[in-house]
């Protein structure tokens, strides 16, 4: 079992975990539907390939502003 330390994960004081979540579900997506690994990794589980690749720096996210007024609960 492959075990990626969460400080690779974060990198710098404001990474929120839930977007590197995120990423990382949007990623082992990705690799579940076909898409080839952008590292060598011992893992066969896209969830860990994932998360390998973000701490790597291979797969990042960009935030989207959100024009207009912000959804009322």
């Amino acid at each position: 079992m492959a075990y990626v330390p969460f400080e690779k994960l974060i990198k710098g004081d404001k990474t929120s975990v839930f977007k590197i979540v995120l990423a990382a579900a949007a990623r082992a997506n990705e690799l579940a539907q076909g898409a080839q690994p952008l590292i060598q990794c011992e893992s066969k589980k896209v969830s860990t390939i994932a998360l390998q690749e973000i701490a790597e720096g291979k797969v990042s996210y960009d935030e989207i502003k959100s024009k207009g007024k912000k959804p009322t609960l």
